[in-house]
């Protein structure tokens, strides 16, 4: 024969443990997620900054393709007057 006292405690204990540890398991996924979100955001800023970057890369190397066929020019205007 089970003691009253027993049981009639036990039980309320058990159900504000699993209160307990469902609220601390909502808060923390919930802060999880609050950091994936910003790491997703700053993955998304590097990404447009190496979107640009290689834009501008692109646009350097036609730059220095022309300036290297001017200097060529040059060169070579160079070398008929001299």
């Amino acid at each position: 024969m089970p003691l009253a006292g027993v049981d009639g405690t036990i039980i309320p204990i058990a159900v504000l443990v699993i209160i307990f540890a469902s609220v601390t398991t909502i808060v923390a996924s919930y802060f999880k997620l609050q950091r994936h979100r910003g790491d997703a955001a700053a993955l998304a800023e590097y990404r447009k900054l190496a979107e640009r970057v290689t834009e501008q890369q692109g646009e350097m190397s036609a730059q220095l393709a022309e300036l290297g066929e001017r200097v060529k020019a040059v060169e070579k205007l160079l070398q008929s007057v001299g």
